[in-house]
């Protein structure tokens, strides 16, 4: 009798702490297999269909055999299709795709092909559809490069934020040339500004229709936008988001249309996610200053429908094993809510790199990098009910 009772309430409990948890639904979009599989991108379609996409190979920009693969969720469905091909640039490294719509529903695939097996030359490549609701991969109509030119004003910003920042007091010896300088050097080169700005995170299209695409560049260790007010069809850079490190751009819109972003550390330590404010719709930054949130490897941003934002990242200072979404009901300013998406111990593995919306159903939908160890390697597909976060 008494076991009996004691595994009703165990069942009880186990139901019950489910029912808790804000996680619908968890799954692998393909089986842990031992290529090298990172840098997922997400985005839901009209039809209810979710389209993934990330880059696949023998390594990273070291191996010229990565291409982008991506997968689709039918509607309805558990199950994600078997994986298809979406781009490859022959003999280069193909990596961080990103894939939204526009205002006109057009789909955009931008990513990276990395030239000389250096991420400083990386170029920008897009392609675009208007048949995609299909199975399988969308029916390509365009494909061409992104490139960007940024004049003698990305060289005068650097210097003029970088004077504006608190002098950096540490990790230069006498006779070594002191990082602010080296940046700002390299920024008047027409050469290193104009080539190596990489993606990684979706796009933001503000009220006014504009599209904001994120970039970072490995060689300046700082970011920009790339600004379409054409529905895509041209771009032009922005001025830089300035700082010690403040790489992979997310961006947010405030209601009262000063855009934040939230990006991921690579300067010196502690390391901490950086933010930047632009006042003019992505055209100029305030220097990147350092938040409270431990970081060392990505973050992501949503604004969601009632008006509150989620914040997704490694929110530790030694590693990716822990991955964590934040909720804000002040556009940023504090975060009230958090929830735990990964929690392992250090050595268990590197749940990274992730891409986070929200769909009609008012679920967030992300997917990330899934790395068990250097062996077992997928992209993670997870739903989360934020109103079980914040209730």
């Amino acid at each position: 009798m008494k076991k009996t009772v004691s595994l009703f309430v165990l069942t009880l409990f186990v139901r019950f702490v489910f029912s808790q948890s804000p996680v619908m639904e968890a799954a692998l979009i393909f089986p842990l297999q031992e290529k090298h599989v990172h840098g997922s991108t997400l985005v839901a379609l009209s039809n209810g269909d979710f389209l993934t996409a990330w880059f696949y190979g023998s390594g990273e920009r070291s191996a010229d055999d990565v291409k982008i693969m991506g997968a689709r969720l039918k509607k309805g469905q558990k199950k994600w299709s078997d994986p298809f091909l979406l781009a490859d640039t022959p003999g280069l490294p193909d990596c961080n795709p990103v894939l939204f719509l526009n205002k006109k529903g057009t789909l955009f695939l931008v990513w990276i092909a990395v030239q000389a097996n250096r991420w400083e030359y990386s170029i920008l490549r897009y392609k675009t559809s208007a048949d995609y609701l299909k199975p399988g991969a969308p029916v390509w109509s365009w494909q061409d490069n992104i490139l960007l030119k940024p004049g003698d004003a990305f060289a005068k910003e650097t210097e003029a934020k970088f004077k504006q920042m608190p002098r950096l007091r540490h990790g230069w010896a006498e006779y070594a040339p002191k990082y602010d300088d080296m940046i700002i050097e390299a920024s008047k080169d027409p050469r290193k500004r104009s080539i190596g700005w990489m993606t990684r995170i979706k796009p933001l299209i503000t009220g006014n229709g504009r599209i904001l695409l994120p970039l970072y560049s490995d060689g300046f260790n700082m970011s920009l936008a790339a600004i379409s007010d054409d529905d895509g069809e041209t771009w032009r850079p922005g001025l830089p988001i300035v700082g010690r490190g403040p790489i992979q751009p997310a961006l947010a819109q405030k209601k009262d249309g000063t855009i934040v972003a939230f990006m991921r550390d690579s300067g010196d330590s502690p390391t901490r996610v950086h933010t930047s404010r632009s006042a003019d719709e992505g055209e100029s930054w305030t220097p990147s200053i350092k938040t409270e949130i431990p970081n060392t490897a990505s973050v992501e941003i949503c604004v969601l429908a009632d008006g509150k934002w989620a914040f997704l990242g490694n929110d530790v200072d030694d590693g990716r094993y822990i991955l964590s979404l934040y909720i804000s009901s002040d556009e940023g300013e504090t975060w009230k809510w958090k929830t735990k998406i990964e929690d392992h111990p250090k050595e268990n593995g590197r749940y990274s790199y992730p891409s986070l919306i929200q769909a009609e159903d008012g679920l967030l939908h992300m997917t990330y990098s899934f790395h068990k160890n250097n062996k077992e390697k997928s992209i993670k597909y997870v739903v989360v009910d934020p109103q079980k976060i914040t209730k």
